[in-house]
């Protein structure tokens, strides 16, 4: 079932649509994050144009992503790994 409902994000209203209660917490939390992050580099770059600090924020953001995407692929590389020499010595008893 779809909601809508309104965040706040750099003192501007976005009306968004969330799937499900999951997905609005979800959306909630991100937009309190970005509004943390965006306030942080104001403060430790005050007078940069707002455009410059949502860019810097954006940035952070992906990087964010894609390591928590290089650690979960990593992560599932070595489960399937120990999931073999768990097969192969449990082979090794019969």
């Amino acid at each position: 079932m779809e909601q809508k409902i309104t965040i706040r994000i750099a003192d501007k209203d976005f009306v968004l649509k969330a799937t499900g209660p999951e997905n609005e917490e979800l959306i909630r939390l991100a937009a309190i994050e970005i509004n943390k992050k965006l306030a942080a580099y104001q403060a430790a770059f005050p007078g940069k144009a707002l455009q410059d600090i949502l860019s810097f924020v954006a940035l952070n953001e992906a990087i964010l992503a894609l390591t928590a995407q290089r650690n979960l692929e990593a992560a599932t590389a070595e489960a399937a790994g120990l999931g073999k020499s768990l097969e192969d010595y449990l082979s090794s008893l019969k």
